[in-house]
């Protein structure tokens, strides 16, 4: 397999881990717009074929990449990339509990969003 290029499709919520032009993985998001910006991350898939080869990590570290270039926090919802933070806390600082909360809220408010 050749190298995984990620790319994000903000339009779409999804950032995709692509290998020879095929989608392997993708981490599905919505865009918090208050009461802070952030990026929720809700769902983490790697196709069967690719699980086990770290492209799910791959996903969330650049997720978290991408939130420190745009000066906003990564509020997670899906349970994969929650237990990423917890085991990278230097690349994954930890989001304050309201932003959770309305993130939740949104997603409460949205539903078939996801």
């Amino acid at each position: 397999m050749s190298d995984i290029e990620i790319r994000d499709d903000r339009a779409a919520g999804r950032l995709e881990a692509v290998a020879d032009g095929e989608v392997v993985g993708r981490i599905e998001y919505f865009v918090l717009d208050g009461p802070g910006d952030a990026l929720v991350p809700v769902h983490t898939i790697v196709e069967p074929a690719h699980e086990g080869k770290g492209i799910a990590g791959s996903l969330a570290r650049e997720l978290y990449a991408t939130a420190r270039r745009e000066g906003v926090t990564v509020a997670p919802l899906c349970p994969y990339v929650v237990k990423w933070a917890e085991r990278h806390p230097d690349e994954a600082p930890a989001a304050d509990p309201a932003l959770l909360r309305a993130a939740k809220d949104w997603l409460r408010a949205h539903p078939g969003r996801f």
